[in-house]
């Protein structure tokens, strides 16, 4: 039985195209074939189209799914970003920052770290709206995962009060970006060790006693 009004017109009975239940399985083809597509032509070359044609659905399927080619790169990374989180929670600033560095070593060997991220990167200084897009993707789980880590670490007196969340995830993730996505070597043994000593040291830590 129609939950629909007798008296509605025909066309307003219609159920709008995107209230069909999505499938799953046409939902991971398709973030499948974003991330071939992007290693063969790129961010900037990618289309629809060709998403469609290597996920073997019409354009129709991604339409219902995302609007347009940069959101449906933005979702991927968003869903990238969100993780192995939340906080760390060791009990102390130095455990919880090797806790940290551990998690985001993992996240930026990932083939959406260094893939798809550089390359909306490269777009980024074209287009500001894709600048915009991925700066509040990536920043926006990070930021609050650094505020907590520093917020405990306040509250234990490890670090001064004022101390800037931003500075501790620039500490922590420049220096794996940099080695892991930019000149692409892996970590030498005690890296995150020696690292972990560094970025606690740099926010200027009050030693325990």
């Amino acid at each position: 039985m129609t939950t629909e009004p007798a008296a509605a017109p025909q066309s307003a009975r219609r159920a709008p195209a995107g209230a069909a239940v999505l499938r799953e399985d046409v939902t991971e083809a398709i973030r499948a074939a974003v991330f071939e597509e992007l290693a063969s032509v790129g961010f900037s070359k990618m289309s629809i189209e060709a998403i469609a044609r290597r996920a073997g659905v019409g354009k129709t399927a991604v339409y219902r799914r995302w609007r347009s080619k940069l959101h449906l790169v933005l979702d991927l990374v968003s869903a990238f970003a969100a993780q192995g989180l939340p906080a760390p929670d060791t009990g102390s600033l130095q455990g919880d920052v090797r806790a940290l560095l551990e998690v985001m070593a993992q996240l930026l060997r990932h083939p959406v770290a260094s893939q798809v991220i550089p390359d909306l990167l490269v777009e980024s200084a074209r287009n500001p709206e894709i600048a915009e897009a991925v700066r509040g993707v990536l920043t926006q789980g990070q930021e609050g995962i650094a505020a907590d880590v520093v917020r405990a670490a306040v509250a234990r007196g490890e670090l001064p009060a004022g101390t800037e969340p931003a500075r501790a995830l620039d500490l922590v993730i420049g220096p794996l970006y940099w080695r892991l996505v930019v000149i692409r070597e892996d970590l030498p043994p005690g890296y995150l060790d020696e690292l972990a000593c560094a970025v606690v040291a740099g926010l200027g830590a009050v030693p325990r006693v």
